[in-house]
C-alpha cells in the first residue's frame, strides 16, 4: 500500500500526541496529575481542589518525591498554603533577566518551605520536608520548577511549571495512658516491707560491739545481737560454815590467822577461860 507524503506529515505534526510534563509530583500525589502544569498556582486556570487528598500529622516530616521528565536548567521550590492555594506567589527576577543566568529571588514570602533546590539534570528527586505545625482541612503543598533557558524571564510567562498536592493536617492523638510510673520506692533495709524504710523493733539500737571478756564477767561476753548480757559475778567457792562465829581460816605466812566478821573483843572471854584452866593445872 502506498502512503502519500502529506499523510505522513499529518501523522507526525497534526495528530494529537499525549506528552508527559516536564515536572511531575509523585508523592504525595499531584492534584491534577503529572500532565497539567503550565498555569499557576497549581497547573490549571481557576482550578479547584481534587479528590487526591493525603492526610499527615501536623508538624511531621514527610518524604516528598518529584520527577523531572524533561531537563531544564534552573531550580525548584516548595511552598505551603494552609487554606487553599491563593497565597502562593511566583518568584521575581532581580538581575540578569535577559540571560540564561538570571538572579531569582529566594524565599519571597512566608509560605515557602524550601527554596533553591538544585536541578539534578533530570530524574527523581526525594526530599524530607517538615510540615507546619497547624491543623487544616483545606491545605495545599506546591512544587514549582523555575527555568533559566528561555530568556527573558518574566512573571506570567512560561518560565515556571506548577504541581500541587491537596493535604489534610491533623493533630497527633493524645495518649491517655496510665499515670506515670515513677518506679519502686528505695529499699533502705532488709525485710519484706515492700521497699519501705525498716524502722526496726522498739528499743532495738542495733548490735553492740564485743569489747572482750572482763575480769569479773564469769567468762561471758556481750551479746552482739542487741541487748547487753552483763553476765554473772564470780566470787569463787563458798567458804565452809564457822559455826556461827563468822570466821574463816586462812594461811598467812605459814601460820594461821583468824579473820571474820566478829570483833577481837568477842574472843576475850574464851582467852580468859583458857588462862584460868592453865593456872589450876600448875602445882
Amino acid at each position: 500500500m502506498r502512503v502519500g507524503l502529506g499523510f505522513l506529515v499529518f501523522l507526525l505534526c497534526g495528530a494529537p500526541v499525549q506528552a508527559w510534563a516536564h515536572l511531575g509530583l509523585v508523592d504525595p500525589p499531584s492534584r491534577y496529575g503529572q500532565g497539567t502544569l503550565k498555569t499557576g498556582p497549581c497547573g490549571r486556570l481557576n482550578g479547584a481542589r481534587s479528590n487526591n487528598v493525603t492526610t499527615y500529622v501536623s508538624g511531621s516530616v514527610i518524604t516528598l518525591t518529584f520527577d523531572e521528565y524533561i531537563d531544564h536548567p534552573g531550580h525548584f521550590r516548595i511552598a505551603f498554603d494552609e487554606d487553599g492555594d491563593d497565597d502562593f506567589v511566583d518568584p521575581a527576577c532581580t538581575a540578569g533577566c535577559d540571560s540564561t543566568t538570571p538572579t531569582i529571588e529566594r524565599y519571597s514570602n512566608a509560605n515557602v518551605l524550601l527554596d533553591g533546590i538544585a536541578d539534578t539534570a533530570g530524574g527523581f528527586t526525594t526530599l524530607d520536608i517538615p510540615l507546619p505545625n497547624v491543623e487544616c482541612n483545606n491545605c495545599t503543598l506546591q512544587v514549582i520548577q523555575v527555568m533559566y533557558d528561555k530568556p527573558p524571564y518574566v512573571l506570567g510567562g512560561d518560565d515556571i511549571y506548577y504541581q500541587c498536592a491537596d493535604l489534610i493536617l491533623v493533630r497527633p492523638p493524645v495518649d491517655a495512658g496510665f499515670p506515670e510510673d515513677s518506679g519502686p520506692l528505695p529499699d533502705t533495709g532488709p525485710g519484706d516491707d515492700g521497699g519501705q524504710p525498716d524502722l526496726g523493733l522498739p528499743g532495738d539500737s542495733g548490735a553492740v560491739a564485743d569489747s572482750g571478756p572482763g575480769p569479773n564477767d564469769g567468762g561471758f561476753t556481750r551479746d552482739s545481737g542487741g541487748i547487753v548480757d552483763v553476765g554473772t559475778l564470780d566470787l569463787g567457792p563458798t567458804p565452809p560454815s564457822d559455826g556461827g562465829l563468822g570466821m574463816t581460816a586462812q594461811k598467812i605466812g605459814g601460820g594461821c590467822a583468824a579473820s571474820g566478821t566478829g570483833a577481837v573483843s568477842d574472843l576475850m572471854p574464851f582467852l580468859g577461860l583458857a588462862l584460868w584452866a592453865l593456872g589450876r593445872r600448875r602445882p
